[in-house]
């Protein structure tokens, strides 16, 4: 599997001595959007329901890492979006609140060319998924992989933009967003896709 070998390649990267290393943070936002429905049934009834869809926002995050030889860098990546859940892709019911969060480890391999930076890049770590009180949060094991371009504004800030898509593996056999008494739906789905567009600026030391 393609996504799984690069994601091991990022992960890999600590592996890569590093020389001359400068620490950076990097502030970004975008747009996350795609995602796929998720395929559900309701527990009591097993019947298949229309698929619940993330729906389109914002997203904020922060990146921290230190650069390495090839050109490139290490990061751990955090990214929030405040969104929502809804039933079919067209409806306008709002099921409950969400907040979906990224928890990732990266590496990103840069390809020069004066001040502009093409690169690759690619993660793995945790997706949370956070509803409204009522229900638990899910955490489940997922992993990235995207592509952008930086612009060097100085020689320790860059500007850049960048796509990422994200795989969430989910457990087909589990129960999604329980409250205290049961599990609302049953997941039938084992993949959730989402992706996002970023801006951001970064700052080496």
């Amino acid at each position: 599997m393609k996504l799984v070998r690069l994601a091991l390649m990022a992960v890999f990267t600590l592996t890569i001595p590093i020389s001359h290393a400068e620490i950076f943070v990097a502030p970004f936002g975008g747009y996350s959007f795609g995602s796929n429905g998720l395929e559900v049934s309701v527990n009591d009834a097993q019947t298949n329901l229309p698929e619940l869809n993330i729906t389109e926002s914002g997203n904020i995050g922060i990146m921290l890492g230190v650069t390495t030889n090839d050109p490139g860098n290490m990061y751990l990546l955090y990214s929030r979006q405040e969104t929502d859940l809804r039933q079919g892709s067209l409806s306008s019911d709002k099921l409950t609140e969400l907040e979906v969060n990224y928890f990732h480890l990266g590496g990103t391999l840069y390809f020069p060319n004066g001040n502009l930076k093409p690169y690759v890049t690619a993660s793995a770590g945790l997706t949370q998924l956070r509803p409204s009180k009522e229900y638990s949060s899910e955490t489940h094991f997922s992993m990235g992989i995207g592509g952008g371009v930086a612009y060097e504004v100085t020689q320790n800030v860059s500007l850049f933009a960048d796509v990422r898509g994200y795989a969430t593996f989910l457990n087909s056999d589990g129960g999604l967003f329980c409250n205290q008494t049961r599990c609302v739906w049953q997941i039938t789905g084992d993949l959730m896709w989402q992706s996002q567009v970023n801006l951001g600026l970064e700052i080496a030391f």
